[in-house]
């Protein structure tokens, strides 16, 4: 039985992501697309040796060959890279019974800094920190990376074929998803020749800041109705002592029951200032069970009842 190529549709137009200009933005960095292909080598085709200016990254996705890269000559099989940096003189050549395809994406890699254009200088401006970091690593471990093949360990393959079909199929964000390729392509690529773990971790957040702040959120968008802790402590996956708990630490010492009442009175005070709604209605609508049950409420938290706020804040 015959394997199916999964690379067999790029045949149809080995050239179709040349056609596009692509410039990608990555941290301070620029990435000019030069190359962008499927390529086949008959049984025995020889590339006899040359070498670029710019970074060209190769990847067997069937067949087998060899590569000279400088002098030192190495094998070439289904599923291996191969990198070549500027001025690395190499020579390629097909198994000479078996023909090998190659994918190929060839670069021209700029610092920004490097450039006076507005382009460049907006993209340094609006760049996240840890992409920052991310792309100057990847970039000086890419300067670095030794001269010989190694297995694609990290699947870089895949997205030669999904820029491909995002440009032939033409669907919606095809341009962002083309980019986002190349940029998976360099990073995969590097990080084949790459087995140690990196040291930076993740940006990460504060989870009581981060879950107190989900419950206001939950708290508020909820205030005019029946709202207990449980129940907000369960949409948060948490339970309701250390729902209690974050917002005594993260609320100023303020319980749940006196920030669900906080929230309701602003409500009722906009209430009062914005409509003549009966002060009954007010107190139903913003989750007070009466309207005596909020006239205490009101005037033992402002010294003065609804009315009186109402008849002092309205605008003339």
């Amino acid at each position: 039985m015959t394997n199916i190529f999964p690379y067999e549709p790029m045949m149809e137009r080995q050239d179709a992501l040349e056609r596009l200009d692509l410039k990608v933005y990555w941290g301070n960095y620029e990435i000019r697309v030069l190359r962008f292909h499927l390529t086949s080598f008959p049984p025995g085709k020889m590339v006899s040796f040359h070498k670029h200016a710019e970074y060209e990254f190769h990847f067997i996705p069937r067949g087998k060959g060899m590569v000279i890269l400088e002098e030192e000559p190495f094998s070439l099989r289904e599923g291996m890279l191969y990198l070549t940096g500027p001025d690395v003189m190499h020579y390629q050549e097909a198994d000479k019974q078996e023909a090998m395809d190659e994918l190929c994406l060839h670069v021209d890699i700029i610092h920004l800094a490097d450039k006076e254009k507005h382009r460049g200088k907006a993209a340094r401006q609006a760049a996240d920190p840890w992409e920052l970091a991310e792309a100057h690593d990847s970039m000086e471990k890419l300067a670095r990376l030794p001269l010989h093949p190694v297995s694609d360990m990290h699947a870089a393959m895949p997205y030669f074929l999904e820029a491909y079909e995002a440009s032939r199929m033409k669907y919606a964000g095809q341009y962002t998803t083309i980019k986002h390729c190349v940029i998976q392509i360099l990073l995969r690529a590097v990080r084949a020749y790459t087995s140690e773990p990196t040291e930076a971790q993740m940006p990460s957040r504060d989870m009581k800041a981060y879950r107190y702040q989900l419950a206001l959120e939950y708290m508020q968008a909820n205030s005019s109705g029946d709202v207990v802790l449980d129940d907000v402590a369960d949409k948060l996956h948490i339970s309701a002592r250390q729902l209690q708990r974050i917002i005594k630490e993260q609320g100023d010492g303020r319980s749940f029951s006196e920030i669900l009442e906080d929230m309701r009175l602003k409500a009722v005070c906009r209430r009062l200032e914005e409509s003549k709604d009966p002060i009954d209605i007010i107190a139903a609508n913003e989750g007070f069970s009466s309207g005596s049950y909020l006239h205490t409420v009101f005037r033992k938290r402002f010294g003065m009842t609804p009315t009186e706020y109402r008849n002092l804040n309205t605008k003339q």
